[in-house]
């Protein structure tokens, strides 16, 4: 809409408080407020609701909602605070329950109706508002969180990897946590990482197209119903790691794309990406790093997630990344290196460690860049693991080949030994590698169905073997040859034959024998045996004192 609309009277607090305390205005303004989400977004107080949304250059906010009707003529003024960009208001007799939006008549001179970056909860998707929430939950993992050490890489870690909504179509959050936890925990693994649950418009993009970073999706419940099944995860002895998505965002333009008429989180001139068609965080700008970073902090804190999983950290590091001559400018050293976002991410990691020492920091990084599971102090980005993305691409190649003429590559499997410690590494086979034509883990092996289901075991058990974490995607317990598909869920008519025993059989050794959990930056005794001929292939850890044998045919 592009009228401008009447101005309606502000709403007075009614308490003597201000809206928002000095020191939260100057904490933001210094991009360093840790509970961002307290401050920020809509928060029940006694006689109504508080609103506080940070809108900069907008000419006027307004909160719209159940509460005010939604026609074009509706709406509660928000004040400015300051100089601080953030507007904010009382508003009498809204209840926790009540949708509502924020119509902003934004720079560019348009009206927009806009969902709350802040929202702790959202209408379910493909509707849009924001809806006012306020958590019940009483916890009941208090001995999983006192018992979480710094020292995860010294700990067992085979994760299996979930997309909730298609894991068992229809199931909510609590159905999920009566049936997931069971089965995650029979079959030995010591997590589970979730794909992203932040609320997200499209489905197909499996959650990766994050327009709620505060919300937990509504598609399978509640904020409180979340909180039920990680507890419940956490009262069986698992923990939960959450897919983060930090490298871009999406163009809907009732979220945060040109959020008050201007690119406000997003980069102003190299704020698109060019492979996703999504829009690019300004990570030198305060305001947006606090929000990212405390954002972090939120599913660490409100939801006891044990680890974040960052995703695309490569295409963050580099500002060539899949651009052309032409369409990047280096940065002041003339380099390639996107700073502002290495700051970034040093500065997450050391504000997540220094609050949550037992969690885990993970980062999907596709490229060679030295130091990513480096302490920051160390001159590295301060990352806990990193996925070993060269591991993964040399063996699934390997696997794929007809053992007659496997022998010719044995390299690809030596070689990631050379470089086995040179990061903190977990082995990934994610959902990535199961779809867009791919094919599923058992029909990348040759042969006939016996000889499939055979190098599916073995595989599995040289990525048990092979120094790292593990992490395996869902379904591939249960060799069903269809590549995955989000709509269509996974085919519970399979059986594995055998598979998930022996996944049980590995975890438990896993879990069991300590050399197999520790990870280390370097082999006590370097190398071990490496065979590169004949058609048998040997590869010996000294780290792990474990020896995988796997014959090829």
């Amino acid at each position: 809409m592009t009228t401008v609309l009447p101005a309606l009277p502000h709403q007075f607090n009614p308490s003597d408080e201000p809206l928002i305390s000095d020191l939260d205005l100057y904490l933001f303004g210094e991009g360093r407020h840790e509970r961002l989400w307290e401050v920020l977004g809509a928060h029940p107080r006694p006689g109504g609701c508080r609103f506080a949304v940070w809108a900069p250059n907008a000419h006027e906010v307004r909160v719209i909602g159940d509460f005010t009707g939604w026609g074009p003529y509706d709406g509660i003024v928000l004040e400015p605070l300051g100089g601080s960009g953030i507007r904010a208001g009382f508003v009498p007799g809204v209840e926790p329950g009540a949708r509502y939006k924020y119509r902003i008549h934004g720079a560019d001179g348009r009206w927009t109706d806009r969902a709350d970056p802040m929202a702790t909860h959202t209408e379910c998707p493909p509707r849009t508002a924001s809806v006012v929430y306020e958590s019940a939950y009483r916890w009941d993992d208090a001995a999983w969180m006192a018992a979480r050490t710094p020292d995860h890489h010294a700990r067992p870690m085979s994760v299996y990897e979930v997309h909730l909504g298609s894991w068992r179509p229809g199931l909510s959050y609590r159905e999920l946590a009566d049936q997931l936890v069971s089965y995650v925990a029979d079959l030995g693994f010591t997590h589970v990482e979730l794909m992203p649950v932040a609320e997200h418009p499209y489905g197909p993009s499996w959650g990766y197209q994050v327009t709620g970073y505060y919300a937990p999706t509504s598609r399978f419940g509640k904020p409180d119903d979340f909180r039920y099944l990680v507890d419940r995860l956490h009262q069986a002895g698992i923990g939960v790691l959450l897919d983060w998505v930090p490298a871009h965002f999406p163009k809907d333009d009732w979220a945060l794309a040109r959020f008050d008429g201007t690119a406000l989180y997003e980069h102003p001139w190299a704020g698109e990406h060019p492979d996703w068609g999504s829009l690019i965080f300004n990570y030198g700008r305060t305001e947006v790093r606090n929000f990212l970073t405390a954002n972090a902090l939120y599913w660490l804190d409100e939801f006891h997630i044990d680890g974040l999983r960052v995703d695309a950290v490569a295409s963050m590091l580099y500002l060539d990344y899949s651009r052309e001559p032409g369409q990047w400018a280096p940065n002041a050293y003339g380099g390639n290196e996107h700073l502002e976002a290495i700051s970034l991410l040093r500065t997450l990691n050391e504000t997540v460690y220094r609050n949550h020492p037992g969690v885990v920091m993970i980062a999907e990084e596709s490229t060679a860049w030295p130091g990513v599971s480096r302490p920051v102090d160390w001159g590295g980005l301060g990352f806990g693991l990193k996925w070993n993305m060269g591991w993964m691409h040399d063996t699934l190649e390997y696997i794929c080949k007809d053992p007659l003429y496997r022998r010719y590559h044995h390299n690809q499997l030596t070689w990631p030994t050379v470089y086995a410690f040179d990061e903190q590494f977990l082995l990934p086979i994610s959902h990535d590698e199961v779809v867009h034509g791919k094919g599923s883990l058992v029909a990348k092996m040759p042969g006939d169905r016996w000889q499939k289901l055979a190098g599916l075991r073995g595989f599995l058990g040289y990525m048990w073997a092979f120094p790292g974490k593990q992490l395996l995607f869902m379904g591939c317990e249960l060799a069903d040859e269809r590549e995955w598909s989000e709509q269509s869920g996974l085919d519970w008519s399979m059986s594995g034959d055998g598979t998930p025993a022996l996944l049980r059989d590995l975890n438990r050794l896993y879990r069991d024998s300590p050399p197999c959990g520790r990870a280390t930056r370097r082999p006590r005794a370097s190398g071990g045996s490496r065979g590169t001929t004949g058609s048998r292939t040997c590869c010996r850890s000294s780290a792990s004192a474990t020896t995988a044998r796997w014959s090829p045919a």
